[in-house]
């Protein structure tokens, strides 16, 4: 594992969790009733998972990646179905990204990103009503399936 791969695996767990923030804040405005708190609870786990990301690559010697100013959504998001499913895409997204880390980093690191995947699915799973056989991967396959 080169230390290279790994600074380019956290940068990029980065920039999904950069998404990840943006994208629920579209989605936290648009969800209803109980699923209000369960969006505000995503919404800082994501923040929290950015900012610890953000320190880790200065540790490997990197300049965190910024956040955009904006994200280009994958569908839209006009009604609190639009954001359920939105935030079912994001928890899968970022699954796939942390499913990257954990081959590419060790240690402490490989550790943090397992956890992290772990909790990206089980939101995704809440968000579908559903769970996928294999987190971080499901994606990865459609996206290989579509030219992606």
């Amino acid at each position: 594992m080169s230390a290279d791969r790994v600074l380019d695996a956290v940068q990029a767990a980065l920039a999904a969790e950069h998404a990840a923030v943006y994208g629920y804040g579209v989605a936290g405005a648009r969800v209803g009733g109980a699923r209000e708190a369960e969006a505000a609870a995503a919404h800082g786990a994501h923040r929290a998972r950015r900012d610890a990301l953000a320190r880790s690559v200065r540790d490997l010697g990197g300049r965190p990646v910024a956040a955009a100013p904006g994200y280009a959504l994958p569908f839209p998001v006009g009604d609190e179905a639009a954001a359920v499913r939105l935030a079912a895409f994001l928890e899968d997204r970022v699954a796939g990204v942390y499913s990257d880390l954990v081959r590419a980093a060790g240690g402490s690191l490989r550790r943090e990103a397992a956890v992290a995947l772990r909790e990206a699915a089980v939101r995704g799973a809440r968000w579908r009503g559903s769970g996928v056989a294999f987190p971080g991967l499901t994606e990865r396959a459609r996206n290989a399936v579509n030219g992606r």
